[in-house]
């Protein structure tokens, strides 16, 4: 499946993305991460920073190759994960993982089941690394999207 073919099932719409946008995305993010970091709160709230660090970040991916997710529709986070082997290549394993921690969260979030703090330290390791991916190919692929640095 490419994005063209997402954006003809109405699953993505265009999206003409501004470095301000990016930026606040992968702010977001990164703020996202230092909140997972903070041990002294439960494993659940943790966890649920470093994902949403994770959907942060593959949703700047995401508009960076010119698409947003349609939120009206269904399984909006689940495309976005599944769409960064086209947005930024990553690799088909770590979408699986990446997945997985969408699963987990929806169980937690919808039966209330406990998360522990095996898994949420696995979240926050995946988020960082998944914040990393996405700057790593904004600085490679759209430098134009970056801020822009004062002289």
């Amino acid at each position: 499946m490419s994005l063209e073919n997402l954006l003809k099932i109405g699953q993505l719409k265009p999206h003409a993305p501004e470095p301000a946008e990016i930026e606040r995305l992968l702010t977001a993010a990164r703020r996202n991460l230092r909140d997972a970091r903070v041990t002294s709160i439960s494993a659940e709230t943790r966890f649920d920073a470093a994902y949403k660090a994770i959907m942060q970040s593959a949703l700047a991916a995401l508009m960076m190759n010119g698409y947003r997710p349609d939120t009206n529709r269904p399984g909006h986070h689940m495309t976005i994960i599944q769409s960064l082997p086209l947005t930024i290549g990553l690799d088909s394993k770590r979408i699986i993982v990446l997945d997985t921690l969408r699963r987990q969260r929806n169980v937690a979030d919808y039966t209330g089941d406990d998360v522990d703090e095996t898994t949420a330290e696995h979240c926050i390791a995946e988020a960082e690394g998944l914040l990393g991916d996405v700057a790593v190919w904004r600085a490679s692929q759209r430098p134009d999207l970056a801020p822009q640095k004062r002289r």
